[in-house]
């Protein structure tokens, strides 16, 4: 979508808002031996608080009011029975609906002990977003997003993941445009002022193809490498975007 009125800017924002508190909250309740059920049931109770609804459940019925991928699972892992341990590498993923507008972010959280190679791995994807996001304007093509996140990406030695990417968001979850992460040369897609889009860097540690698994949701590196992922929903506009969903 793209922000008509000051109605939706503040629409935008209210959820936006709900999102980042909801990160927050989960971020801040992550525990050695929870389930990620467990950890799920703190966003549902962000969510009833704030009177927002969970978009994926809306909109694709997903088992889950968020998605929480771990270790290899790249997105969209299914809340469950699966019990955090040291050193696991943890993807919390948040798309929240509130009075029609929808906001999307996600962030990795790392259970020590961690490999340094997986703290570098988590930093350059942190990294990557900031670069990404200080690149974007109105007028410029879409594909300078993902020549920034890659680059930032190939810097450290690390992969992105290019078959999934960042999208348009806030009537729906997933709207136009595609925002790879790589550069598309061929791709034509302009950032317009008040554009609504997801710019979500996701790498791995070593090159791989990413796999949906058996349960229909779950995608991971075919490798089983480790993967992360970090989110921000953003406003287009002349100068520095509009970050909705920031703490």
């Amino acid at each position: 979508m793209s922000i008509e009125s000051a109605a939706d800017l503040a629409g935008m924002q209210r959820v936006g808002r709900v999102v980042a508190l909801t990160i927050a909250e989960m971020r801040a309740a992550v525990r050695l031996g929870m389930t990620t059920a467990e950890l799920d049931t703190v966003a549902a109770s962000a969510f009833r608080r704030h009177g927002a609804r969970s978009a994926p459940q809306l909109a694709y019925g997903f088992p889950g009011t968020t998605c929480i991928s771990v270790n290899d699972e790249i997105v969209h892992g299914i809340p469950g029975p699966r019990r955090l341990n040291a050193g696991d590498v943890l993807k919390i993923d948040v798309t929240a609906e509130l009075g029609g507008y929808i906001a999307d972010a996600a962030t990795t959280v790392l259970i020590p002990p961690t490999r340094p190679k997986i703290r570098r791995l988590r930093h350059t994807a942190v990294a990557a977003l900031d670069s990404a996001l200080s690149v974007v304007r109105s007028g410029h093509r879409v594909s300078v997003i993902g020549r920034a996140v890659e680059s930032a990406a190939r810097r450290e030695g690390f992969t992105v993941v290019r078959e999934l990417c960042g999208h348009g968001v806030g009537r729906k979850i997933h709207e136009p445009p595609q925002v790879p992460n790589h550069e598309d040369r061929f791709s034509r897609d302009m950032l317009t002022e008040g554009l609504v889009i997801a710019v979500e860097p996701m790498l791995i540690e070593s090159p791989s193809g990413a796999v949906e698994d058996r349960d229909g949701w779950t995608i991971r590196t075919r490798s089983g490498c480790v993967a992360v992922h970090e989110e921000h929903t953003i406003v287009i506009t002349r100068g520095s975007p509009l970050i909705v969903t920031a703490a």
